[in-house]
C-alpha cells in the first residue's frame, strides 16, 4: 500500500496560484501564461482524485500515476515557494531608482510596462526551463489521466469531523472502555498477592497479539489506586525491539529516584539501582519486550533481587518465548475479545451506546466488521471512531465491503487500521504520514509537532480566525480521538503512537519519507534518496553517520531532523560544522529546499553564513548547542516561522536585521544568559506568539513599549533590564494586561543597586506592568521600590500557582499574598529589610505546597499559626536573625533549616519524612510532635548553653531521612530510640563536637541504608562493636581526630586492634575522609572484594 496525500497538496497549490502577489510577480517576469496552464491542469487532475483514491488500491497503474503526481506536486510547490519568496524580497528591499532622470521617465510610462525591468526579466529566464519541464510533465499526467479512465463524477463522503469542536473531557477509565474488566480483575488479584515463592521478586507477563491492548491493560493496572498504595516504588519502561540493558536500567533508576543521573558504566548504575530497590516492594513494567536472550535478561534483573517480598515485574510481549526467557510464571495470555464483548465495545466507540438495541439494522453489519477485525480491540476502536459520525446504513455497508480488507502487501498492517487511515480527510492524512519520521515509542510533544507540521505548509492559513497553531492542535486532538495517538503512561502531557500505528505511518509515507538508523541498509537505494522529501535520523553509533553520504543524492529534501540521541553530532571550531563525517557546510547548500532544519542537542559551535541561501526554511532549531551567534544571513530567511535556540548558553548575538523576519511566529531564546541585546524593530513582528525573553536597553536600544503591538504573545515572557525604564508610561504602553496568552512572567531589574535607581519610578513601572489575571507563574527579581503594588498578591490572580520574590532589598514588607487561592510554590529570597512575616488571619495560603525562604538577613520572625493546610515542603536558609519559627503545619513532609545561627527552637511537624538541620549553632530546642508515642522513654535534647533539658517524644515512624551537622551546641542525641525508627533509610550526623559519649552505643534504625557520620565528641577509635543493620550498604566516614589507625570487618573483630574501626559486611560503598593515620584497607578488601571505595584527605592511604 502506498496511499498518497496528494489531494491536500493539489488543493494548496491551486490556492497559491490564486495569490495576487505571486501572479503580479509572474506577469512582471513574463511567466504568467505558464502558471495559468498549471492552474487549468491542476483543476482537471483535482476533479479525478477521488476516483484515483479508490482505484489505486487495486490498480497498480493508478498507484504509479499518483506517485508521479505527488512527486511533481512537490516540484511545483518548490517553484511557487521560490516565487513567493522573490515577491516578498522585492517588497522588503525596494530597488532604488537609477537616477532622477530615470524616475521622471518612469512616471509617464504605464505600470504594466514598468513591470518588465531587467531584473524581473532575468528572474523569469532563470526559472523558465524549470517551468517548461513542469508544464510538460503536467500535460503528460493529464493525458495519462484520460488513458486510465479516471472518472470526475466520483465523490468520497467523509465526515466533517475536523470542523466540529472537540469536546474536552478528563481521561476515562480505560478498563471500562476496552472490555477488559475481567482481565483487569484477574491480573490484579495476582499482582497484589504475596504468593509463596523462593524469591522476593516475581515476573508476570501479559502475552498477546499486536493491537490486543496489552499495553493498555498494563497502564490500567499501573495506575490503579490499589496498586499505587500496595507498592513502595513504581517504574514504567517502554523497551521495544532493542533490549538495551543500560538504558532500561537507567530508566528504572530515574523513575524510582525521581531525577536523572549520569553513570560512567553499567556496574555503577546497577550498584545505585540496587541501593534504591533494596528492601522496597516495587513494581516495574517492561512494556513491549522482544528480547529472547536469557543472558541479557539475567544481566538486567541482577539489581532487582534485593527487593522486598511481593515485588513484581510485569512484562508485555507478543511472544511466549520472551515470557519464558524472563522466567515469567504463568504467562497471562490475553485473548481476542469474545463476540459479545467486541460488539459492546464497538457499540460504545461507534454509537456511544452499550449495545445495538436502538440500531438493529446496523447490528448485522457490525457483526461482519467484528469478524474481519478478529476481535482485536485496537482495530475495533479505530473503526468504531471512523463510523461514529456515520449513521447511514449504506456508509456502514461501504466500509464492510471495502476492497482494503482483501489487500495484501509486505507491510503486514492491519486492514482495519488502513481503513481508519483512508477515512481521514486529506489534511489529516499528511499530518499522520509525517509522523513516520519518528521511531517507535517516540514521545510526542503536541506543540512541538505542530510547529513541524506548520513549517511544511500542512496547516492552511485560510481557516477563518483560527491560527495555524490552534488548527494544528485541533487536528492533533482529532487524530488522538481516532486512536492514532494515545497518552504516555508516564507523562500525560506527552503522547505515544502504538507500534501498529507507526507501521501504518511508515507504510503510507515510504515513497517520500525516510528515517535512517543503525539498522537500515542503504545500499542499492539510490532511487529512494533521489525522491526523498523528508529525512530524519536516529541512533548513536557512527554507523548511522557513515550512511549520511547518501544524502548528497537527496537534492529535494524538505526535512532534516534528528529524532533520537544525537551524541555523535560533532563540530570543529571555525566555519565548518559536521554531522559524523559529513561536512554540513558543503551539504547544506545542496539541500536548498529545506523547510525544517534541526541540529538541536548537537555539539555545534558555529552556524555557517551559507545558511542564508536556504530561502524555503520555516523551522530552524539549534537548541542546546554551543553556538555563540546567529549569523546576519538568517535575517534573509523571510519565510522563517520558528527560530529555536533555547539553552544555547554561549549565545550572545542575534542578527541586527531581525525585523525582516516578518513571518516569524516563535522565537525561543530561553536559557541564554549571555544574550543581553534584543534586536530593534522586533516589536514590528506582529505574528510573534513565542518571545521568551526581551532585554530593555537605554535610549538607543530596545524599549519596553515595543511590546505594545505583540498582541498574540503566549506562554513564557521574561523582561530583563527594567531598571532602564525611565518613563513609567512606557510600561503602560507594553499593555501586559491585554496579553491574555502570557501565563509565565519574569520581571527583572538589575541586581546592582546604585544611586541611579529611583524607587518611585520602579514602583510606578511595576504598577503599570500588571499582567492579565489568569497568570500562572510570576517572578519579580531585584525590584527597587519601597513596597509592592497592590496587584502583587491580589486575590483576583486565582490561577497563580508559583510566585518568586527575590532581591527586592528596599521593601520592608511582603505583599499581602496569603489569600492567593491556587498558589502552590512560594519562594522569598534576599529581601534584607523584611523583619516579620505574619501573623495571618484565618487560613493563609490554602493551596501552598512548597515554601522556600532564603538569605533574609533581617528576618526575625515568620509566623505560621493557623496557616498552610497543604504545605509539604519548607526550607529556611540563611536567616541569621530568625530566633523563632512557629509551626502548626501537620501536613509538612520535608523540613530544611540551614544557616540560622540565632534560631533558638524548632518543633518539627507531625508526619515529617525528611529533616535537615545544618549550621544552626544556637539551636536550643529541637522537638518533635507527639504523633506516635514510643514504648521507651522520651528523648532528651540537651544544649548546655541554655542550661536546661527538653523532654519530648522522638519523631514518628514516617521519618526516612535525618541530617544534623555543624550544630555545635547539640549535646545529647536520643540513640535509645533509633531502633524504633523503622522507616529511616538515610542518616547524617556530622560535626557536632559537644555530643556526649553515649552516642553511638551500637543501636541503629533497623532499615538504615546510608550512614554519614563523624567529627563527634567520642573518637571513632572508642566506638567499639556496632550492631549495624544488614540493610546498610553505604557508609561515609569523616575521621578527623578519630584515633583510627586501621579498618577491619566485623567478622574479624577478634583479630582487630583497639584502634581499628570495624565495618559491616553488608557494605557495597565506603567513603573515608581525613583519616590521617590509616595506611591500608587490605583487610577490608580481602573480606569485601566488590566494595567500591572512595578515599579523600588520607595522606598515608592508597586505594586497594
Amino acid at each position: 500500500m502506498a496511499e498518497i496525500v496528494v489531494s491536500a497538496v493539489v488543493t494548496v497549490l491551486i490556492e497559491k496560484l490564486l495569490s495576487g502577489d505571486l501572479m503580479k510577480l509572474a506577469r512582471s517576469a513574463g511567466i504568467d501564461s505558464q502558471l495559468k496552464k498549471w492552474k487549468k491542469s491542476l483543476h482537471l487532475i483535482q476533479a479525478v482524485l477521488a476516483d484515483a483514491g479508490q482505484k489505486h488500491i487495486t490498480q497498480r497503474p493508478v498507484e504509479l500515476w499518483l506517485h508521479d503526481l505527488q512527486d511533481l506536486a512537490f516540484d511545483i510547490d518548490d517553484v511557487l515557494d521560490d516565487m513567493a519568496f522573490e515577491a516578498l524580497r522585492r517588497k522588503l528591499n525596494q530597488e532604488p531608482q537609477a537616477s532622477t532622470c530615470t524616475s521622471k521617465v518612469l512616471k509617464i510610462i504605464p505600470t504594466c510596462c514598468t513591470n518588465y525591468t531587467p531584473h524581473n526579466i532575468m528572474y523569469g529566464r532563470k526559472i523558465s526551463s524549470k517551468l517548461d519541464e513542469i508544464t510538460n510533465k503536467l500535460h503528460d499526467l493529464v493525458e495519462e489521466k484520460n488513458n486510465l479512465g479516471l472518472d470526475v463524477n466520483v465523490k468520497v463522503e467523509r465526515s466533517d469531523r475536523t470542523n466540529r469542536r472537540l469536546e474536552q473531557t478528563s481521561l476515562v477509565d480505560e478498563s471500562k472502555v476496552l472490555g477488559r474488566e475481567g482481565d483487569k480483575e484477574a491480573f490484579l488479584e495476582k499482582l497484589l498477592g504475596n504468593e509463596a515463592r523462593n524469591q522476593n521478586v516475581s515476573v508476570m507477563s501479559i502475552v498477546g497479539l499486536g493491537g490486543i491492548c496489552k499495553t493498555t491493560l498494563a497502564k490500567v493496572l499501573y495506575n490503579d489506586e490499589k496498586v499505587k498504595a500496595h507498592f513502595d516504588l513504581r517504574a514504567w519502561v517502554c523497551v521495544s525491539e532493542e533490549f538495551d540493558v543500560f538504558n532500561i536500567s537507567k530508566a528504572v533508576f530515574q523513575a524510582v529516584n525521581g531525577e536523572n543521573k549520569d553513570f560512567a558504566n553499567l556496574d555503577l548504575l546497577h550498584v545505585a539501582l540496587k541501593e534504591k530497590l533494596s528492601r522496597k516492594k516495587f513494581l516495574v513494567v517492561l512494556d513491549d519486550v522482544w528480547n529472547e536472550d536469557h543472558n541479557e535478561w539475567e544481566l538486567l534483573q541482577s539489581p532487582f533481587v534485593v527487593g522486598a517480598p511481593g515485588s513484581k515485574i510485569i512484562v508485555t510481549t507478543r511472544k511466549t518465548k520472551v515470557a519464558s526467557v524472563m522466567n515469567s510464571f504463568e504467562p497471562y495470555n490475553l485473548e481476542v475479545l469474545s463476540n459479545e464483548t467486541a460488539l459492546s465495545l464497538f457499540a460504545r466507540c461507534a454509537l456511544d451506546e452499550q449495545n445495538f438495541d436502538k440500531h438493529p439494522s446496523l447490528k448485522v453489519i457490525a457483526h461482519g466488521i467484528i469478524k474481519k477485525c478478529h476481535g482485536l480491540p485496537l482495530a475495533l476502536i479505530a473503526l468504531g471512531r471512523v463510523l461514529k459520525p456515520k449513521v447511514n446504513e449504506d456508509e456502514w455497508e461501504e466500509l464492510l465491503n471495502s476492497e482494503i480488507w482483501n489487500l495484501r502487501d509486505a507491510s503486514d498492517v492491519l486492514p482495519a487500521l488502513k481503513l481508519s487511515y483512508y477515512d481521514l480527510p486529506p489534511d489529516l492524512k499528511q499530518l499522520f504520514a509525517y509522523c513516520s519520521l519518528f521511531p517507535k515509542d517516540h514521545l510526542f510533544d503536541k506543540n512541538k509537532l505542530v510547529l513541524l507540521w506548520m513549517a511544511q505548509g500542512f496547516l492552511s492559513q485560510s481557516m477563518g480566525n483560527k491560527s495555524m497553531e490552534s488548527l494544528g492542535c485541533h487536528y492533533f486532538e482529532e487524530l488522538k480521538s481516532r486512536s492514532f495517538f494515545q497518552h504516555s503512561a508516564n507523562d500525560v502531557s506527552l503522547y505515544t503512537m502504538h507500534d501498529l500505528m507507526n507501521d501504518l505511518a511508515v507504510s503510507v509515507a515510504r515513497e517520500f519519507n525516510f528515517m535512517l538508523d543503525d539498522k537500515i541498509d542503504v545500499n542499492g537505494r539510490a532511487e529512494v534518496f533521489e525522491k526523498l522529501r523528508h529525512f530524519s535520523f536516529s541512533g548513536q553509533s557512527n554507523l548511522v553517520y557513515r550512511k549520511f553520504k547518501e544524502l548528497h543524492r537527496a537534492k529535494c529534501v524538505r526535512t532534516f531532523l534528528p529524532v533520537g540521541p544525537v551524541d555523535n553530532l560533532r563540530a570543529i571550531r571555525g566555519p565548518v560544522f559536521r554531522v559524523g563525517n559529513i561536512n554540513l557546510v558543503e551539504l547544506m547548500p545542496q539541500l536548498k529546499f529545506l523547510r525544517v532544519l534541526s541540529l538541536a542537542n548537537g555539539f555545534v559551535i558555529e552556524v555557517p553564513q551559507s545558511i542564508g541561501s536556504l530561502i524555503h526554511l520555516r523551522y530552524l532549531n539549534f537548541s542546546n548547542t554551543y553556538i555563540e551567534q546567529i549569523p546576519e544571513q538568517v535575517s534573509d530567511l523571510y519565510n522563517l516561522q520558528s527560530l529555536l535556540v533555547r539553552d544555547c548558553r554561549m549565545l550572545s548575538t542575534l542578527p541586527v536585521s531581525f525585523v525582516k523576519l516578518i513571518n516569524l511566529r516563535h522565537l525561543d531564546i530561553g536559557g541564554t544568559p549571555f544574550l543581553k541585546k534584543t534586536p530593534l524593530g522586533i516589536g514590528g513582528l506582529t505574528c510573534l506568539q513565542t518571545l521568551s525573553k526581551v532585554c530593555i536597553e537605554g535610549a538607543n536600544g530596545f524599549q519596553i513599549s515595543e511590546l505594545k503591538r505583540l498582541l498574540d504573545l503566549q506562554g513564557r515572557l521574561a523582561i530583563e533590564g527594567l531598571d532602564k525604564v525611565i518613563d513609567p508610561t512606557q510600561a503602560t504602553d507594553a499593555s501586559l494586561k491585554q496579553k491574555k496568552g502570557i501565563d509565565d512572567l519574569d520581571l527583572e531589574w538589575s541586581h546592582y543597586f546604585d544611586d541611579s535607581r529611583n524607587s518611585m519610578v520602579e514602583y510606578e513601572v511595576l504598577e503599570r506592568l500588571r499582567p492579565y489575571c489568569k497568570l500562572r507563574k510570576l517572578k519579580i527579581l531585584f525590584y527597587g521600590g519601597l513596597q509592592f503594588p497592590s496587584w502583587v498578591g491580589d486575590s483576583s490572580f486565582d490561577q497563580l500557582t508559583e510566585l518568586v520574590l527575590e532581591g527586592s532589598r528596599k521593601c520592608t514588607h511582603l505583599p499581602t499574598f496569603a489569600q492567593l487561592s491556587s498558589l502552590r510554590k512560594l519562594s522569598v529570597k534576599s529581601m534584607h529589610e523584611v523583619k516579620t512575616v505574619g501573623p495571618f488571619k484565618g487560613i493563609a495560603f490554602p493551596s501552598l505546597e512548597s515554601l522556600r525562604v532564603e538569605d533574609m538577613q533581617g528576618l526575625e520572625m515568620w509566623s505560621t499559626d493557623i496557616s498552610f493546610p497543604r504545605l509539604h515542603e519548607i526550607s529556611i536558609v540563611g536567616c541569621p536573625k530568625l530566633d523563632k519559627l512557629e509551626s502548626s503545619m501537620e501536613s509538612v513532609r520535608e523540613v530544611r533549616v540551614i544557616d540560622c545561627n540565632t534560631l533558638e527552637s524548632y518543633s518539627c511537624p507531625n508526619n515529617v519524612e525528611s529533616i535537615t538541620i545544618r549550621w544552626c549553632h544556637s539551636m536550643s530546642c529541637l522537638t518533635f510532635s507527639n504523633l506516635h508515642k514510643l514504648p521507651s522513654s522520651p528523648m532528651i535534647l540537651d544544649i548546655p548553653d541554655k542550661g536546661c533539658d527538653y523532654m519530648r517524644p522522638f519523631p514518628n515512624f514516617c521519618l526516612k531521612y535525618l541530617a544534623i551537622d555543624h550544630c555545635q551546641n547539640l549535646n545529647s542525641f536520643p540513640h535509645e530510640h533509633l531502633q524504633s525508627l523503622t522507616s529511616l533509610e538515610e542518616m547524617e550526623i556530622l560535626y557536632c563536637p559537644n555530643m556526649d559519649y553515649s552516642f553511638p552505643c551500637g543501636l541503629w534504625p533497623p532499615n538504615l541504608k546510608k550512614l554519614t557520620i563523624g567529627c563527634l565528641k567520642k573518637p571513632m577509635s572508642e566506638w567499639g562493636l556496632q550492631n549495624y543493620p544488614t540493610s546498610l550498604v553505604t557508609l561515609r566516614l569523616f575521621g578527623k581526630d578519630s584515633g583510627v589507625v586501621s579498618f577491619d570487618v566485623k567478622e574479624n573483630a577478634s583479630n582487630a586492634t583497639s584502634k581499628s574501626f570495624l565495618l559491616p559486611s553488608s557494605l557495597t560503598y565506603l567513603s573515608v575522609n581525613d583519616f590521617t593515620e590509616v595506611e591500608s584497607l587490605s583487610e577490608v578488601s580481602q573480606h569485601l572484594p566488590h566494595l567500591q571505595v572512595n578515599i579523600s584527605s588520607c595522606p598515608k592511604l592508597q586505594k586497594p
